[in-house]
């Protein structure tokens, strides 16, 4: 009923040109996420997620400057693409390392709350709390992969060999 999808292709461009020359152009260009039914019944809405380290030097200053500027570089990347060509919604998902939410991100999960309460018949707070939590933990659990490094099993390839996923290659090919 929903239709999410992880990392779905945009639609190639068939000439259309844009306001903005940061707009995202590429024929391989991907969202991370879409839904259907997230701000409107049937109609589809592409997040693009976003972790920033607020305790960065170009995050300086007040913390909610710092969401708004993300949050309106993922729009500038695109929302005009995904408006005018997918016509579909875009919202972006930025999220701090501290785990603070921007306004976007903070609207999405109430909404997310309100349409799961309804489904599901249980109280908005149980909804919210429960989204809250999921949330917290995978900002943790990034921002201490990031930190430290994977430190799962080696993943073995189809080729035989025994690689870690963080590993840079030796040798790199250029064409």
């Amino acid at each position: 009923r929903y239709d999410v999808q992880i990392e779905p292709k945009l639609l190639p461009l068939t000439g259309e040109t844009f306001k903005l020359k940061s707009a995202n152009t590429r024929p391989d260009a991907r969202s991370d996420v879409s839904a259907r039914g997230v701000w409107r019944t049937m109609d589809k809405t592409f997040l693009d997620v976003r972790i920033f380290h607020d305790g960065n030097k170009s995050n300086s200053g007040p913390i909610d400057k710092a969401f708004l500027s993300h949050e309106a570089e993922k729009k500038r990347v695109y929302n005009q693409r995904i408006i005018e060509v997918e016509k579909s919604y875009f919202t972006p998902l930025v999220f701090s390392t501290s785990g603070g939410m921007g306004i976007e991100a903070d609207k999405y999960h109430k909404r997310l709350a309100t349409l799961i309460s309804t489904k599901r018949g249980i109280p908005y707070s149980a909804a919210i709390s429960h989204i809250r939590c999921k949330l917290r933990f995978s900002i943790l659990k990034t921002t201490l992969t990031a930190v430290r490094g994977y430190r799962g099993a080696a993943t073995t390839w189809g080729d035989g060999i025994n690689t870690d996923i963080n590993l840079i290659p030796q040798q790199k090919q250029f064409f």
